[in-house]
């Protein structure tokens, strides 16, 4: 019964996905690894293990910075096995993490560090526009008005791209950082957009915050359909609303490396298109 019972309850492992982090979680005697390639193999291991008995596992990205602040705050021994264990619970419970479901270590560790980033991402964006308050002139606040506004332009947005598989990504520069959000989803040729509820609310926040601050940000639109070349699409931010990009200019964001500058050659089967005009039946903008 208690083998059966154990089968039912999921376990977390808190995964230092990089070898600093590892080399940083040297100075406490308890933590015995001394490799962290062989950490990672045991790591892979472990879950395989729990796989194996039919036990839910999940792994959770492991900040020894994080660790140390919150054994600081909770007022527990940081050299010790359960407070790191207390530790991954609660990240576990607010963190990004990745359901282990048979991936080789090397396949997990990108999508857990991606989805901690999404999710950084998504809180820093959310409290940007919490911070903003309501408008001294009329009392609305900011933030909610920005995030409705940044809602109907994605939605107006699918809605014109019409049917097949949509890649889009959101970049706009904050005070401290620059988000990047990217939402994938698909849409058949009839019925309603259908979005992820999470990749669709950090799209929709970042998008806000760059609505809200007035930054100079844009949003690309890729569009996939079977026996077809793929179209792309582009728009950059402008006084609150998203402005189309003509032909030209979606060819040239999409074909220069935005590090160096320097032209990037034009993909096979794709077509670069103006973005769509997204004006009609807006609401209020807030000023």
């Amino acid at each position: 019964m208690r083998r059966s019972l154990r089968r039912e309850a999921p376990s977390t492992v808190g995964l230092l996905a990089d070898e600093q982090d590892f080399a940083a979680m040297q100075c406490y005697r308890t933590f015995t690894f001394d490799d962290h390639t062989d950490y990672l193999q045991q790591v892979e291991s472990l879950l395989k293990a729990y796989a194996a008995q039919g036990m839910h596992a999940t792994v959770a990205l492991f900040d020894p910075e994080e660790y140390a602040l919150f054994c600081a705050e909770s007022g527990i021994a940081p050299d010790a096995p359960a407070s790191r264990s207390r530790f991954t619970a609660e990240i576990a419970s607010a963190g990004a993490t990745v359901a282990y479901t048979g991936q080789s270590i090397d396949t997990l560790i990108p999508l857990l560090v991606g989805r901690a980033v999404r999710q950084a991402t998504w809180e820093y964006a959310t409290m940007t526009l919490a911070d903003l308050g309501a408008c001294a002139d009329c009392g609305q606040d900011i933030g909610r008005a920005a995030f409705d506004r940044a809602s109907h332009l994605l939605l107006r947005m699918l809605e014109a791209a019409g049917s097949g598989t949509h890649h889009l990504v959101c970049s706009t520069p904050a005070e401290h950082e620059h988000l990047l959000a990217v939402l994938n989803t698909e849409r058949g040729t009839t019925g309603p957009v259908h979005l992820e509820p999470t990749e669709g609310t950090e799209f929709v926040t970042v998008l806000a915050v760059g609505i809200a601050l007035d930054k100079p940000g844009g949003v690309v639109l890729r569009t996939s359909n079977p026996g077809t070349r793929d179209r792309v699409h582009g728009w950059r931010l402008a006084r609150g609303s998203l402005v189309p990009l003509t032909a030209g200019e979606v060819f040239s964001a999409y074909c220069t490396d935005a590090d160096t500058g320097e032209p990037v050659a034009p993909e096979s089967r794709v077509e670069y298109c103006a973005g769509f005009d997204l004006g009609a039946d807006e609401p209020e903008e807030h000023r």
